[in-house]
């Protein structure tokens, strides 16, 4: 029987090019080889397409990129093609795709870009989908929608960089200190500062600017925040749930990626009763913003029992010691069978 092809993306032009590198490199050492062929597909950080051809531990270290291992391809828009255009001797050549991972992190791989390509080639995308990936990607209007269907959000305004001064203090009436300031559409915590007086806003929100054209300004929800790793499609799994405990400040990029001052209890320190709670919230939130196959859900228990909705990820952290394949090693899912579970919802 002829082995599926099955194409895995990573890089990207963002500023999580490295996590990618890490979440991919887990993935691809992964997958079942005896199931499936494996075409590696990567982005350098200055957006180039290249069809990788060497060692996959060049990935993890990003020595990946060079003019023995790779030669240049594009995603074929045409549907009939199914597949990528290699370039070998300036000459093109197909290649057929089952199905693409996009094992990205972020802008420009998190947000529909790349999902659109996906769908419009034709080709079977594993993960979800342009218009799930673009609207989870917007804090504001996934909140929006979240907070119709009688889900709490935080309460938050939202600027730009054309807001005066004057505007924004008017704006800061209506929401009470401390305040977390974020890009619109950024992932792994870049550009989010957590301020809590009048005279740090400024500074704050040129930082968020930085990453997005838009910024949104939330209310601190006094509590722990807690996590919620889901699969499927028709019928949704859900991993243990987890929680993240900070000794200061805020889960940053810095914090995700070394836990210096941090710590994440998988399954959190919450009675059976609320953890319910949290997954039923969970797959409502997952439903209402048309996930498909995977995603994290984040959200914060209030010191008073709520839940409110923070944010979700389409594309999590994929590395062996990442939070959504940790939740769902603790209901006896391992990483190899996490990534063929993955794969089977789409071929």
């Amino acid at each position: 029987m002829n082995k599926k092809q099955i194409g895995v993306i990573f890089g990207g032009c963002s500023p999580e090019y490295n996590v990618s590198l890490e979440s991919a490199y887990s993935v691809i050492t992964n997958i079942n080889k005896e199931k499936y062929d494996v075409i590696l597909i990567g982005i350098t950080k200055f957006g180039d397409w290249f069809k990788y051809n060497g060692n996959v531990e060049n990935i993890k270290n990003d020595s990946w990129y060079n003019e023995k291992d790779c030669t240049k391809v594009i995603l074929s828009s045409s549907m009939s093609d199914k597949g990528l255009i290699e370039i070998v001797d300036n000459k093109p050549k197909t290649i057929k795709l089952d199905a693409i991972f996009p094992v990205l992190h972020g802008k420009n791989g998190e947000d529909g870009t790349v999902q659109g390509l996906i769908e419009l080639a034709g080709i079977k995308l594993i993960g979800c989908d342009l218009i799930s990936s673009a609207l989870c990607m917007d804090k504001y209007l996934s909140h929006k929608l979240v907070e119709s269907y009688g889900i709490k959000v935080a309460k938050n305004i939202v600027i730009d960089s054309k807001t005066s001064k004057e505007e924004l203090i008017e704006k800061l009436k209506k929401i009470t200190f401390p305040l977390f300031i974020k890009p619109i559409r950024a992932g792994s915590s870049f550009g989010i500062t957590k301020v809590y007086k009048l005279e740090e806003v400024d500074k704050a929100v040129k930082e968020a600017l930085k990453y997005d054209v838009e910024v949104i300004i939330e209310e601190n929800i006094d509590g722990i925040e807690l996590g919620c790793a889901i699969l499927g499609n028709e019928e949704l799994l859900t991993g243990q749930i987890d929680e993240i405990s900070l000794a200061d400040g805020f889960f940053n990029y810095t914090e995700k990626y070394t836990l210096k001052t941090s710590k994440i209890y998988c399954p959190a320190r919450i009675d059976e009763k609320t953890s319910q709670k949290a997954k039923e919230i969970a797959k409502r939130i997952y439903r209402i913003l048309k996930c498909k196959d995977f995603a994290r859900v984040d959200m914060f228990l209030s010191k008073d029992g709520e839940i409110y909705f923070n944010e979700i990820n389409t594309i999590p952290g994929f590395t062996s010691h990442s939070r959504y394949p940790n939740m769902m090693k603790e209901i006896g899912i391992n990483f190899d069978k996490l990534v063929d579970k993955l794969i089977s919802l789409e071929i």
